[in-house]
């Protein structure tokens, strides 16, 4: 590892091994990125498909899919994530976790996989090469044809909620972590989590050999508004995620979202 490695494991680690990210979708408001998530991982699905899943987390995408009776070859850096996710494998489910990189998956062969996920990794690589480094091997363990879905955290959910709602935006801005002008966020490895813009994640894919089918919001306004979310009823929240599904591939507001996922087709060979 080179130091900005090092320093964005630290960080992790102490990170993870306090927080469940697996039960971080057990919120309602939460549940509108999973269950969105999901949808469209269904719409490109194949029966058969391998399913390879790099940073897993503690496998919350990993285990829906293997309960439906696909295999998932799961990759995941933090050792507490990776006992969590052997917890809660049910006997079964045809999935495999191992120990290792998003920016190094030489574990897999080129083109073993109909579907390769990477749900979170976009969120903790922060050097440019490494991002790169993590969509090219991703695109690489894909078969022709086959899919790359891609998350990331978006800048304007922070700003306005953690910066201006919370009464950040000041000391955000004073310490160089929000430019003043543009309003983009700038994030070292104890910051955890790099934030996006669309233009940026559009930028890293131009020399792939995919083609892009949906830039999706996740969330979109679903995390503004989280209280509102927990507090409706069972209709009224039905009725939220129709308009949340109406509204969360619009060019004009998706970039407010929160998290946004990426869906990318790996070009046939010519």
């Amino acid at each position: 590892m080179n130091e900005t490695e090092k320093r964005a494991f630290a960080a992790l680690n102490a990170y993870y091994t306090s927080h469940d990210e697996d039960a971080r979708f057990d919120s309602r408001h939460n549940s509108v990125e999973f269950l969105t998530t999901l949808d469209y991982i269904g719409r490109y699905l194949s029966p058969g498909d391998r399913i390879a899943e790099i940073g897993a987390g503690s496998g919350r995408y990993s285990h829906a899919l293997a309960r439906q009776g696909y295999h998932v070859d799961a990759v995941e850096l933090i050792p507490r994530n990776i006992a969590l996710f052997r917890e809660r494998t049910e006997p079964g489910e045809d999935v495999v976790i191992r120990e290792g990189t998003a920016t190094d998956l030489s574990c897999f062969a080129d083109g073993m996989f109909g579907m390769t996920l990477l749900l979170g990794p976009m969120y903790h690589l922060f050097t440019e090469e490494e991002q790169r480094q993590a969509l090219r091997e991703a695109v690489r363990i894909t078969k022709p044809g086959g899919h790359v879905f891609v998350s990331y955290c978006m800048n304007e959910g922070t700003v306005v909620r953690f910066g201006f709602l919370g009464h950040n935006i000041l000391p955000c801005l004073a310490a160089g972590k929000i430019d003043p002008v543009s309003f983009r966020c700038y994030s070292d490895p104890e910051d955890l989590f790099v934030l996006w813009r669309r233009e940026a994640i559009f930028a890293l894919t131009e020399d792939l050999p995919v083609r892009r089918l949906h830039f999706v919001g996740t969330d979109m306004f679903t995390n503004y508004f989280r209280e509102a979310v927990d507090a409706m009823s069972e209709e009224e929240f039905d009725a939220w995620l129709a308009y949340h599904r109406a509204i969360c591939e619009r060019e004009d507001l998706v970039g407010l979202t929160f998290h946004a996922l990426d869906i990318l087709e790996k070009e046939e060979e010519t």
